[in-house]
């Protein structure tokens, strides 16, 4: 059987923590600052972990290799 590869985007948006947790960044702060309240930009800072089903599958078909 030939290798699988990583997909090469999701390689960019994912991190498997050292417990097998998956952490992504949370999406809507690139652009358009200005119409979102400071609360919600507060609150989309740092990273947030996938729930536990959805994580386990971008571990088997995103990310096989690690």
């Amino acid at each position: 059987m030939p290798k699988l590869k990583t997909k090469s985007g999701a390689k960019k948006r994912f991190k498997i923590t050292g417990t097998g947790k998956v952490v992504y960044a949370q999406r809507g702060k690139r652009h358009g600052m200005i119409k979102r309240t400071n609360k919600q930009i507060r609150n989309l800072r740092g990273t947030a972990v996938l729930f536990k089903t959805d994580g386990d599958n971008v571990k088997k078909y995103f990310l096989p290799n690690g």
